[in-house]
């Protein structure tokens, strides 16, 4: 498809993903999601592939496990309690090296919270949320159609590096509508030899498990993993505007979106302010802070939470300027104002 269309987040990128080639789908209903699986379990039927609404969250997770280990490209999606369910069977899954793509839509919590948009899975998604030494990359898209162009970049980085991806995004993205382009479907996708795909006796039969009894082997295969993950190191993904300001924004997703509009407002009152938006959240940008730190007066992360990605704009900047901290909790959404006022409070000598 060339001409843009009229999407909303949810259905955008599904459609984005079986482009990408992705014909496998298991999931689990739960709001503000609920509109990706739909569309999903329509779509596939037109094209050949296969949708499952699973029994649980968990059990949807297990059939992705069992799909990519075929060699297919497989996704699931969930909101923030779902996406805790699945927390187990993604370390399985890193363990494995299978790669698919994790769509989680945040709502606000904890608990059940509530079904409006929120960022509060940061720590959960970025830091790993299940169990073992793991590491998954993180891509953070603000409009809709960068969710539909992380779709594929996130396809070809699980099968790059054989692990899972995680798209991160709120309520708020996902129900959005915004003028998308899809791209054409593609056409060729990469060769699975470890997949277990029978042998027709040409082969030893391949054999997925991330099992291993003995300490010392369990160790082995950890460092390698490690080896993984340092070279996913290399795909850093970020924006800056006006990178010559004093004072920087830090925002990602829905959130840098407000915070540029806050921004085109301050600087045509001669506020020198600029934005850094992270799109890969790990690996964290943590470098582009270096290019910035000597001239910033401050930095101020803007967040839908109690505060998590600041932990690492503090990492970043390594207290050689103050980071402060701007935060909405639980699903309510901060206003280019608040920002603004925020921003002027500081300036003033606010701490």
């Amino acid at each position: 498809m060339s001409e843009k269309i009229l999407m909303k987040g949810n259905e955008a990128i599904a459609e984005a993903a079986i482009a990408a080639g992705c014909h496998f789908f298991f999931g689990y209903p739960i709001t503000p999601q609920n509109e990706l699986p739909e569309y999903m379990s329509r779509r596939l039927a037109q094209v050949g592939g296969t949708f499952v609404q699973a029994e649980s969250e968990v059990a949807a997770i297990n059939m992705v496990y069992g799909a990519a280990s075929a060699g297919v490209r497989v996704m699931t999606s969930s909101s923030s309690p779902g996406f805790s369910l699945k927390q187990e069977g993604i370390s399985y899954c890193v363990g494995s090296e299978l790669p698919c793509v994790i769509v989680n839509m945040v709502r606000g919590g904890p608990g059940l919270g509530s079904i409006q948009p929120a960022q509060s899975d940061y720590f959960q998604t970025v830091k790993g949320g299940g169990h073992g030494d793991y590491k998954m990359l993180v891509l953070a898209p603000a409009t809709v159609q960068e969710m539909v162009d992380l779709a594929k970049v996130a396809f070809d980085l699980a099968d790059k590096y054989r692990n899972p991806v995680i798209i991160l995004g709120d309520g708020m993205l996902g129900q959005m509508m915004e003028p998308v382009v899809i791209p054409e479907p593609v056409s060729n996708l990469p060769v699975k030899s470890w997949a277990t795909t029978g042998t027709n006796g040409d082969r030893k039969p391949n054999v997925i498990n991330s099992l291993f009894i003995e300490a010392d082997a369990c160790e082995a295969q950890n460092i390698e993993l490690q080896k993984k993950f340092k070279a996913m190191m290399d795909e850093v993904r970020f924006e800056i505007i006006y990178p010559d300001s004093e004072v920087f924004l830090v925002a990602y997703g829905t959130t840098a979106r407000i915070a540029r509009t806050a921004i085109e407002r301050m600087r045509p009152e001669g506020v020198s302010v600029g934005l850094i938006r992270p799109i890969s959240l790990f690996p964290f940008p943590y470098q582009i802070f270096e290019s910035v730190v000597d001239t910033a007066k401050f930095f101020l992360s803007v967040e839908m939470s109690a505060g998590q990605m600041v932990e690492d704009v503090r990492l970043a900047v390594k207290d050689r300027k103050p980071v402060h901290f701007y935060g909405r909790m639980g699903g309510a959404v901060p206003t280019p104002q608040e920002i603004i006022d925020e921003v002027t409070r500081l300036l003033k000598g606010g701490i």
